[in-house]
């Protein structure tokens, strides 16, 4: 940043003493919070994160000084909800993202499910192919119960998002499989489920995220599923 565009002393001061009052406002709403969904602590959770970001970035800008702290980013980054107030269907968009962090594993859990099958061009085709092991393994099990087996299969989780989509109808049959998530709507989105490494792994392993206050915790980008 140019020396032009630098804050001033008073103005980092200002931004910490603002980090001030919202943790104060922060804390004063969750003692007089009304239920788990009460808007004014996600408010108040808010009005923190945005204080906090601010302060952080007019302290890097002038002294080269981080927080010791990470904040999620807040609800301005998911657009204005615009889908129907009472659905009459839902879309569940799931993307789950795997490393093939031991290919040796994968190829022998592949082969044991080929062998147990007894296909002859199966097992064939398992040979020394990732590409024709994961095909198999994805074939014999659940998306879940891979989920709850990674290692198992020598694959490593990486992010992973769940989207629940409302709509007015039900799509017809067939209607979106040639490009399943070409027309996902983050506008459309009534709650969502992230997992990922860039949070605190204590805090916020497995963050539910939803409207009405709670923000987006991060950018997770087009929805195409992983093909591991």
């Amino acid at each position: 940043m140019s020396d032009a565009a630098q804050p001033t002393a008073a103005e980092v001061r200002a931004a910490a003493e603002a980090v001030k009052v919202a943790l104060d406002r922060h804390l004063a709403a969750v003692e007089r919070r009304t239920g788990e969904d009460d808007p004014a602590v996600s408010e108040a959770f808010n009005a923190l994160a945005t204080a906090a970001e601010a302060y952080d970035e007019r302290l890097y800008d002038l002294y080269d000084e981080v927080t010791p702290f990470e904040i999620p980013g807040t609800d301005d980054s998911l657009p204005p909800y615009r889908g129907p107030e009472e659905p009459n269907a839902l879309s569940v968009l799931i993307r789950r993202d795997y490393a093939v962090a031991e290919p040796r594993r994968l190829l022998a859990q592949a082969q044991r499910i080929a062998d147990v099958d007894g296909d002859p061009e199966t097992v064939a085709v398992v040979g020394a192919s990732v590409h024709a092991a994961v095909g198999v393994l994805f074939g014999e099990y659940e998306p879940d119960e891979i989920a709850s087996r990674h290692k198992e299969f020598g694959l490593e989780e990486g992010d992973s998002t769940l989207w629940v989509s409302a709509a007015d109808d039900l799509p017809e049959p067939g209607e979106w499989l040639g490009a399943p998530f070409e027309q996902a709507d983050p506008q459309q989105v009534v709650c969502r489920f992230d997992v990922s490494s860039v949070f605190d792994e204590d805090e916020f392993d497995g963050v539910g995220v939803g409207r009405g206050g709670f923000g987006d915790l991060g950018d997770l980008g087009d929805l195409e599923e992983q093909d591991a």
